[in-house]
């Protein structure tokens, strides 16, 4: 384990660029919470949440103005986070993740309302923004924080490659697949992503299709 000084980029971070992390909460009986939240990186030591009113974890952090980012490729932490809470046992007692490759712990700078017209989710995406100052960082292993627009990249490509073998409302699906990952990508991908999803948009507009 290794303490490091607080610059977001030791761990693969760009200011700009959004991450899916777990974050872990706490509240005022010390009951642990973890879920899956994307993380957006506004500086070195400065992130953005925007994270939707209902949840414990925006209860949690409105509650202690503080909590951790944990840093993990670990799919079965991120089903179990999602479908339920984790067991107690995968806590440590400063509300860190026992098993993250790395975490950093945040306090609260300010909480905004933001209601955001575009978002695919109901009611108007009813949401709080949180902003946070990185107070602590720790790197228990060499890792780099995912960002999800690579794995639509893939999706995409193997979507593509089967594009000339199924039937015509499987292709509309892959279409469909293909509008949703480039949303994706256009807005939390690197530029390499977003370069590559041009590329495979220029290979079906050949094909006769508009995705």
């Amino acid at each position: 384990m290794i303490d490091m000084e607080i610059d977001l980029s030791l761990i693969g971070m760009e200011k700009g660029k959004q991450y899916e992390t777990i974050i872990t909460t706490n509240d005022c009986e010390n009951h642990q919470n973890a879920a899956p939240i994307g993380v957006l990186c506004a500086g070195k030591d400065i992130i953005l949440n925007r994270i939707f009113k209902g949840s414990h974890t925006l209860e949690n952090i409105i509650s202690q103005k503080k909590f951790v980012v944990n840093i993990t490729h670990d799919p079965e932490l991120f089903t179990a986070s999602t479908l339920g809470n984790l067991p107690e046992g995968h806590f440590n007692e400063d509300n860190t993740l026992k098993c993250a490759d790395a975490y950093f712990k945040c306090e609260v700078i300010s909480l905004k309302e933001a209601v955001k017209q575009s978002d695919p989710i109901k009611k108007k995406g009813e949401a709080i923004v949180i902003k946070s100052k990185v107070t602590e960082l720790v790197i228990n292993k060499p890792t780099k924080a995912f960002n999800r627009s690579f794995g639509c990249v893939i999706e995409t490509l193997s979507n593509y490659s089967r594009f000339d073998l199924v039937d015509d409302t499987q292709k509309e699906y892959y279409l469909t697949r293909f509008r949703e990952c480039n949303r994706i990508v256009n807005k939390v991908g690197y530029k390499q992503d977003k370069r590559a999803m041009a590329e495979i948009k220029k290979e079906l507009m050949k094909k006769g299709y508009e995705p």
